[in-house]
C-alpha cells in the first residue's frame, strides 16, 4: 500500500512546465481535487501572470478557525483581493520576477500545490497552540471549543484542545455494504497496529459505527449503519517540535482520502484474483469433459460403422 501525496500533483505538473517554459502561453484548466475541491488556473490579464482560484465548500468554517492567517503567512504578496468570481481563493504568479535558484522555484511551485493543504491546517494549528496555553495553565479550559469541518456532503472533521492532547474525529460514510466491511478491517488494523513494539509512539486510534464518541453525542449527528467515527488521540509528542507537527498535520488531512483509497484497490484487487479463479475452474471443466466414443464414422468406401 502507498501513502497520496500531500500536494495536488496536476497543480504542481502543471507549474513546473510552465516555469521551464521558456515562451509562456495562455492558459485556462480546470483541476478537481480529493473532497470536491475545484482549481481554476488562468491568465486572464498576461501571459505571464497565472492565477490559482481556489474553491471548497468548508472554506468559511476555516476562515473562522484562522486560516486568513495561514493564507498570508504562506502567500503574502500574491494573495489577489478580491479573488476571482465564484471562488474563495485566488493566487497570482509572476512569470517574469521568479525566483533564479532551481531549489527556490520547486518550492514556490510545491506551495502554491500545496494550497489545500495549508488551508486545512487552520483548525490544527489553532488546536495545538490552545493545547499548549492549557497545558502551561496547569488547568483543563471548562469549555473547549469543538472546531468542526463539513469538508464532504455528510462527513466532516471534528477537531478539540483538551489540557494533555488534541483529539480528531472523522465522521466517514460507507454507502456500499461491502465498503463497509472492508472499511471495518482497515480500522481495526489501525487499532491494533499500536500493539506492536515498533508502533508504540503512534497515536492510539478507536473507531465505532453508527454510535459517536462522546465528544459528539451533543451534535444529534445522523443515526445510520452507514456512518463510521475514526478517533485519533494526538499527544505532545506528535506536534511539539515543528517539523513534527508539519508532517502530523499533513499525514492526518488525508486520513479519509488514504482509507477508502486503499478500499477501492483491494476491492479491485479481490476481483483480479476472483477472475482468475474462474478462468482456471473454467479450463478444469473444459478438460474434465468426456469423450463421446458412441460416435458414427465413415470409411473410406462410404460404409457406416459405430464403435462401441
Amino acid at each position: 500500500m502507498i501513502l497520496l501525496d500531500y500536494h495536488n500533483v496536476i497543480l504542481h505538473d502543471t507549474l513546473s512546465a510552465r516555469f521551464e517554459s521558456e515562451k509562456p502561453e495562455a492558459l485556462d484548466m480546470t483541476i478537481v481535487d480529493f473532497d470536491g475541491v475545484l482549481y481554476h488556473l488562468s491568465t486572464p490579464t498576461s501571459k505571464t501572470n497565472i492565477q490559482i482560484s481556489f474553491k471548497w465548500r468548508c472554506f468559511p468554517e476555516l476562515i473562522n478557525y484562522g486560516a486568513n492567517d495561514i493564507l498570508q503567512r504562506e502567500y503574502g504578496t500574491m494573495l489577489v483581493t478580491p479573488p476571482q468570481q465564484g471562488f474563495d481563493v485566488t493566487l497570482n504568479v509572476d512569470l517574469t520576477s521568479l525566483p533564479q535558484e532551481a531549489e527556490a522555484r520547486e518550492e514556490l511551485i510545491r506551495k502554491v500545490s500545496l494550497l489545500k493543504r495549508n488551508i486545512m491546517a487552520a483548525p490544527f494549528e489553532r488546536a495545538f497552540k490552545e493545547q499548549e496555553q492549557f497545558e502551561d495553565e496547569k488547568q483543563a479550559n471548562p469549555n473547549p471549543e469543538l472546531m468542526a469541518v463539513h469538508y464532504r456532503e455528510d462527513e466532516a472533521i471534528y477537531v478539540k484542545a483538551n489540557q494533555d492532547r488534541v483529539t480528531v474525529i472523522f465522521s466517514t460514510r460507507f454507502k456500499d455494504e461491502t465498503d463497509r466491511v472492508f472499511g471495518k478491517v482497515f480500522l481495526q488494523e489501525f487499532v491494533d497496529a499500536r500493539k506492536r513494539q515498533d508502533l508504540q509512539n503512534a497515536p492510539p486510534v478507536l473507531f465505532s459505527t453508527r454510535e459517536p464518541p462522546l465528544e459528539l453525542r451533543h451534535l444529534n449527528l445522523q443515526d445510520s449503519e452507514e456512518m463510521s467515527y475514526i478517533t485519533f488521540v494526538l499527544f505532545p509528542r506528535h506536534f511539539a517540535a515543528l517539523d513534527v507537527r508539519e508532517e502530523t498535520i499533513s499525514r492526518i488531512q488525508i486520513f479519509r482520502d488514504y482509507l477508502h483509497y486503499h478500499i477501492k484497490c483491494a476491492k479491485a484487487y479481490m476481483h483480479t484474483r476472483m477472475r482468475a479463479r474462474v478462468r482456471d475452474f473454467l479450463k478444469v471443466l473444459n478438460r474434465a469433459k468426456p469423450e463421446n466414443i458412441n460416435v458414427e464414422k465413415k470409411t473410406a468406401t462410404g460404409r457406416t460403422f459405430r464403435r462401441t
